[in-house]
């Protein structure tokens, strides 16, 4: 008896056990996505989930089911699939025969109105059509974006149908039924709308994603969509501040929502089942603010943002992306592939000032957004964070930075604090609740990188002046016995100057991926843009005695992609056939260098801005329309492209649908990549012992088909540039030319360093811009 009871215990601290490991195996399960290439012809969406299936069950174990597996199935643009499986697992499915790649399924990041009416009060270079010729125009009406992002909050009146005619016949997307998002919920201007953790036809909601719907939970895909194509909203403003009409870039273009982000960030394989559905919805062009973080950029082939665009390109849809807000270091920006439209940020002519009053009544100008309740007599006495140290920290720099845990809450309870900024281990926010928590009434940030930038704080009084400022206001603390000042409530400043100024976070290039291509291609409108946002009932961003506003001012590259976004849905309702390439050209060539004082667009350190920090330039809504010339570039083009880059047909296939027995041309080079046809001109490893000739076609898209154009070249004085020939004579029967480009070395330093210029076509109408930048070894 004792027996059969020792091995029955035996039994089951065996079965345990065993319980336990298999767990942990379980645990190990990661998502990984699948890539199997071109759609086959023959193949239905339902027979393409079958094969998925059983592709899975081929690599499960015995008693799994691939359903259970699956997360969801690829069947529209491309074919594949996202599944949760082990290493070992994925390691045999990327042996079959139909697998073309198998990778780990990466969680990229948010790249988190007079916006539109200063771009479109001057062309500041260019004579055009009023834009609002474009706005009214009734092809615009059958414009539809495609936004992957968090989702969208359907009652936002940005996304009202008022005056909008019927949905496009063309349209074949849906209106996904989610948690509080019922069908309804969509409209004549938001007419899709689909989420990703959960679908019947697909997986089981997951952990690792959160959100049964595509209502949008965190305002960030609201404010981008409204940003692009929101309705008129007229007496929009953040609590009275921005006051004005709020509306989108292209008011009569469609949206559709795609929320692919969630409360840990952007899975990979959401993005691709984005991207895959957006293709088969029928939607005209993507717009895309999120991206891989700087320090794990993927290679193409393993970049679900570069692989999805690929195949939307490849039918026609052009891919707008934010370049990244890593800046301002040099080659920080992400989604560099060239059928991307990458896009930098840049302020506007409006800012949000907040100034410190001293004793004696000086004014020292700061800026920030805060809705203060201090007396506006200046009452209260100041410090520095560096007087304010508590005993126990023993590092001057951290208390003067006003780092948590640093400063003694008896020394500042009271007090405004006069803080050094640093982009250390605390965020400015996070120190501001600090400093609130302790008993202090304000704080004074000192930050001279990111001026320009207006940072909230809402009903906490926090400002930020220049350390020219500061030395004003640490002059005063210094020779006054009680030293006293106040914070002023947040007013708004138009007609701001100089602007646009590029903002300090947008990231930079080179490329590191492929440095002969210039990045990014455009810059726009990226700080304090106001736009739809969600109602935050719980928040403590909305101020004493307000209701929460339906609108907020966001910065980063992330508000920047659906401006150019919007322009292009613009520039394709003027020009439906226009391929992405001519569409991303007309953008580029027409874009602008110079701000509104007429000089030259600056960073914001004050130094003049490159095409590695704006492209091309600021983008123009107006010139846009009517570029002159183009330059096309189709799959074909991009196929020698990722030849050149080193890929071999079979790395093509990873990225493409390449066609059977396609062959890399026998030259393939790196130092080919300069010839693709893109609007500008990047070239690397540049020694200047040899001339480098680089190869360009320009079509004719001209009202007029006689005509001429001439050649004006803009280089530094370390380079000579010829360009061949000089002149471009088209005619009704010759609407494609081609030219070549040919950089020598002026002197001994044209080998060193980065030089930038520009070419320039004109025909007396249009200025047709290619802006280049030359490396040195």
């Amino acid at each position: 008896m004792k027996g059969s009871v020792v091995i029955g215990l035996f039994l089951s601290l065996w079965c345990l056990a065993l319980r336990q490991l298999m767990g942990a195996q379980e645990a190990k399960r990661e998502v990984y996505v699948i890539y199997m290439g071109a759609v086959p012809v023959d193949s239905s969406g339902d027979m393409l989930r079958e094969n998925h299936l059983r592709l899975l069950s081929s690599v499960l174990r015995r008693g799994q089911s691939p359903e259970k597996t699956l997360l969801w199935s690829y069947r529209h643009g491309f074919s594949g699939f996202a599944a949760r499986l082990s290493k070992e697992e994925a390691v045999a499915i990327g042996e079959k025969a139909r697998v073309v790649s198998v990778f780990l399924d990466p969680i990229y990041q948010l790249h988190t109105t007079r916006s539109w009416d200063f771009l479109r009060q001057t062309s500041l270079e260019t004579d055009s059509k009023p834009d609002e010729e474009a706005a009214s125009s009734p092809q615009t009406s059958d414009t539809i974006i495609g936004f992957l992002d968090t989702g969208v909050w359907p009652e936002s009146s940005s996304f009202n149908d008022k005056e909008m005619g019927a949905v496009p016949r063309r349209w074949k997307g849906v209106c996904m039924a989610g948690s509080n998002f019922s069908a309804s919920s969509c409209n004549k201007k938001l007419i899709g709308a689909r989420y990703y953790s959960s679908d019947d036809d697909m997986a089981t909601p997951t952990a690792w994603l959160s959100g049964d719907s595509p209502r949008d939970a965190s305002g960030h895909g609201t404010h981008t969509a409204s940003t692009a194509a929101g309705s008129s909203v007229m007496d929009a403003s953040y609590y009275g501040l921005a006051r004005g009409t709020a509306k989108g870039g292209s008011t009569s273009s469609r949206i559709a929502v795609y929320r692919v982000c969630f409360e840990d960030g952007c899975p990979g394989s959401a993005i691709l089942a984005g991207f895959d559905d957006a293709i088969a919805d029928g939607v005209d062009l993507i717009s895309v603010s999120l991206g891989a973080p700087k320090f794990n950029r993927p290679d193409f082939a393993a970049d679900p943002i570069a692989i999805g665009a690929f195949h939307a390109v490849a039918k026609g849809i052009m891919v707008v992306c934010s370049a990244g807000n890593d800046g301002p270091s040099s080659a920080s920006l992400v989604n560099t592939a060239p059928w991307i439209l990458t896009v930098a940020a840049t302020t506007i002519d409006r800012g949000f000032e907040s100034d410190v009053v001293l004793g004696g009544d000086k004014a020292i100008k700061g800026e920030a957004i805060n809705f203060s309740g201090l007396q506006k007599s200046p009452v209260y006495p100041l410090i520095s964070g560096e007087a304010a140290k508590s005993n126990s920290s023993s590092n001057d720099g951290s208390a003067s930075h006003c780092d948590l845990g640093t400063l003694d809450a008896n020394k500042i309870r009271g007090k405004i604090v006069l803080c050094n900024h640093s982009r250390g281990d605390f965020s400015k926010t996070a120190r501001a609740e600090g400093l609130k928590s302790s008993g202090a009434v304000g704080a004074i940030w000192i930050n001279d990188m990111e001026r320009g930038v207006a940072d909230t704080f809402n009903s906490f009084p926090v400002t930020q002046i220049s350390s020219q400022a500061a030395d004003d206001i640490l002059s005063y603390m210094n020779s006054t016995k009680n030293p006293v000042g106040t914070i002023l409530a947040t007013v708004t400043v138009t007609k701001y100057r100089p602007a646009p100024v590029v903002a300090y976070f947008s990231s930079r290039g080179p490329s590191t991926e492929a440095s002969d291509i210039l990045k990014p291609d455009v810059a726009a409108p990226g700080v304090n843009i106001l736009a739809a946002w969600i109602p935050e009932e719980d928040s403590s961003d909305v101020p004493p005695g307000q209701k929460p506003s339906p609108f907020k001012l966001v910065s980063g590259t992330s508000m920047s992609c659906p401006h150019a976004a919007g322009v292009a849905a613009t520039v394709k309702s003027w020009n439906p056939s226009w391929s992405p390439a001519a569409v991303r050209s007309a953008i580029m060539t027409t874009a602008t260098q110079v701000n509104n004082d007429k000089a030259p667009v600056t960073t914001e350190s004050g130094s003049t801005a490159t095409p590695y920090d704006i492209g091309a330039g600021e983008v123009s809504p107006t010139a846009a329309l009517q570029p002159g010339l183009v330059f096309e570039a189709g799959p074909e083009d991009y196929f020698r492209f990722l030849c050149n880059y080193g890929y071999p047909p079979s790395k093509l296939r990873l990225i493409a649908d390449v066609p059977e027995g396609y062959k890399c041309p026998e030259n393939s080079s790196k130092a080919l990549i300069s010839d693709l046809n893109y609007p500008s001109i990047a070239i690397s490893n540049f020694t200047g012992k040899e001339s480098k000739i680089v190869n360009r076609i320009a079509t004719n898209v001209g009202a007029e088909e006689d005509a001429t154009y001439a050649v004006s070249v803009k280089c530094p004085p370390e380079l000579d540039v010829q360009v061949v020939p000089n002149m471009l004579h088209f005619s009704k029967n010759t609407t494609t030319l081609s030219y070549q480009v040919i950089f020598s070395a002026a002197n001994a330093s044209a080998g060193k360093g980065d030089l930038f210029g520009s070419i320039t076509w004109s025909d007396g109408i249009h200025r047709v811009r290619s802006p280049f930048a030359v490396r040195g070894t």
